[in-house]
């Protein structure tokens, strides 16, 4: 007896080979889908890291911003300890008061004469 091949067999063999192709071709796509959903969220995980709201190019900026502050506040602290300094010289010495008097206000002893000269030099004619 021969084995003959009916139609019907043969359909039947056809199924399960179409079906295991399909199914694997699903699955390659589907592993094809989320290979680039995956990239696509990297990416766009990255650009915000870099330059979101909170990123790295603000962070930055604020690291700059905070090192001029702190430069601005210990410059001003040594001002203040200037400033104090010299308002305990003036509170705590009566010839400190008289310096300050005579250079700030041009005051003078009787007698005294005093001369200022000009900083500025005379403007010359133009020609």
């Amino acid at each position: 007896m021969r084995n003959k091949i009916t139609p019907a067999i043969a359909a039947e063999t056809e199924r399960p080979n179409l079906r295991v192709r399909l199914a694997s071709a699903a699955y390659r796509s589907r592993r094809r889908l989320a290979t680039g959903l995956a990239f696509v969220v990297a990416v766009f995980l990255g650009y915000h890291v870099v330059f979101g709201q909170n990123g790295l190019t603000v962070y930055q900026q604020k690291r700059l911003e905070d090192r001029t502050l702190t430069r601005q506040i210990h410059d001003l602290q040594d001002e203040n300890g200037k400033l104090k300094d010299h308002v305990t010289r003036l509170q705590d010495s009566p010839d400190a008061i008289e310096h300050e008097a005579r250079e700030k206000l041009h005051y003078t002893r009787p007698g005294e004469v005093i001369y200022t000269m000009n900083d500025k030099p005379a403007p010359t004619p133009a020609n």
